[in-house]
């Protein structure tokens, strides 16, 4: 496999603190061993890869998922859990400049439309995701990002009225909310997807990396350390965790980046007045390498960060010395707190800064959905749907057509993570304007 980023990011490692492991009772799912037939293989066991699965058994295939670890085990087990708005990186006006301005309006209808999917999945399987939250809010982490929000939006609040909203940290100059979205617990989500694809009849197959595509006579065969599957369709669902040579096509087509969380112990009633933060609504702020967090229905508060630039025990070790510290000049109410669990991740870029859901040029019958941005937790389930049934043949309308435009490779090739480096001394410099 050629990956990104040094090998310790795909170990446990950096998830072992991981704090959604320990809500969840862990499952063993079998090693795939031999010779498999099905109408469908899919490379990825997360939102993506289950919620096509569930889609397509349902529509009567065949289907085999396969996941180099376990399902949840990558970005859609590990994340901050905030079913929302988002999947792009890439500005309003920008997309609207590019694509179009009904494009951009077809983008925002599915993004909701993402949204009330999660709900729908978790409210038929009967999930306890850990809901809690009625929407998001967007701080300003500046005046000059407040003078922004305000000339862009009818409503927003000022410091004043975020602390009577009960959302009270250092440098909070204002915000806007967004009533759609909500909070859960992703790993309850995914665990859930899993075992409900596994009762239709989804084989679902971990610790199986797939190691070669190629194509047979008339079929693809999707190799394994201990086996193949021959199928004639493949999804792509890997995401950030996704490798160059699978296919050769994707080399640079993405950019996988580290986020980082950490969870604190619970907080009393007391504490949290004490900071002034009682709100569960779901929280970020407006810098580039922007922040996220939410006070959880435990009481528990769930902290977050992009950066990040190799991954090593040591640079391990310093970006968590580097989130604790924002975390306690933003909160000062809480500096002795204690931070229960940390872990990181991979989120995936993509070079547009939108996502790719689509087929893989010159290789029919083989498709890819990815590039979140991070935020998959509605987009990525959302995706799923809808690369599902254009998988199957059928009408596929819920995404613009912009996403299944082929991405263009980044610079640099494998040595593309120099580019963070680049960006993010960039961003630095005006997240603090």
């Amino acid at each position: 496999m050629r990956r990104v980023f040094e090998d310790y990011a795909y170990t446990d490692a950096v998830r072992n603190g991981c704090y959604w492991d320990s809500t969840v009772a862990q499952r063993s799912w079998p090693v795939l061993r031999g010779t498999h037939q099905a109408d469908v293989v899919i490379i990825g066991a997360g939102f993506v890869g289950l919620n096509a699965a569930i889609e397509l058994v349902q529509g009567g295939a065949s289907v085999i998922v396969v996941d180099a670890e376990s399902p949840g085990w990558g970005a859609s087990g590990r994340n901050g859990g905030f079913c929302c708005m988002g999947g792009a990186k890439a500005e309003d006006a920008t997309i609207a400049r590019h694509y179009g301005p009904e494009a951009l309006e077809a983008w925002d209808a599915a993004q909701v439309a993402a949204i009330h999917l999660v709900d729908q999945r978790i409210s038929d399987l009967a999930l306890d995701v850990e809901r809690h939250s009625d929407g998001e809010i967007v701080l300003a982490h500046s005046a000059r990002a407040m003078k922004q929000l305000a000339a862009e939006n009818e409503t927003v609040f000022d410091a004043e009225d975020l602390r009577a909203m009960g959302i009270a940290g250092h440098g909070f100059h204002g915000g806007m909310r967004t009533p759609v979205g909500f909070g859960l617990n992703p790993r309850r989500y995914v665990d859930g997807l899993a075992r409900h694809a596994d009762s239709l009849g989804v084989s679902i197959y971990g610790q199986t990396p797939v190691t070669k595509l190629t194509k047979g006579a008339n079929r693809w065969h999707a190799h394994t350390p201990e086996g193949w599957v021959e199928a004639d369709t493949v999804l792509i669902a890997s995401n950030g965790y996704s490798s160059d040579d699978l296919p050769d096509w994707l080399t640079a087509r993405y950019l996988p980046a580290q986020s980082s969380v950490m969870v604190t112990r619970p907080l009393s009633e007391a504490e949290q007045h004490a900071q002034g933060w009682t709100s569960d609504l779901m929280a970020y702020d407006t810098r580039t390498l922007l922040h996220y967090f939410r006070l959880m229905p435990n009481g528990r508060f769930l902290f977050g960060m992009r950066g990040g630039l190799s991954s090593s025990p040591r640079a391990e070790a310093a970006t968590r010395r580097q989130m604790r510290q924002h975390f306690d000049r933003m909160f000062p109410a809480w500096t002795s707190v204690e931070a229960t669990h940390m872990w990181s991740g991979l989120v995936c870029l993509m070079p547009s800064l939108v996502p790719f859901v689509g087929e893989v040029p010159d290789m029919t019958g083989v498709f890819a959905a990815m590039g979140w941005h991070g935020n998959g937790v509605a987009m990525g389930s959302y995706a799923g749907v809808q690369i599902a049934a254009r998988m199957a043949g059928r009408s596929s309308n819920g995404l613009p057509d912009f996403v299944s435009y082929p991405p263009k490779r980044f610079p640099l090739n494998k040595n593309r993570r120099a580019l963070l480096r680049l960006a993010y001394l960039g961003y630095a410099v005006k997240d603090v304007i």
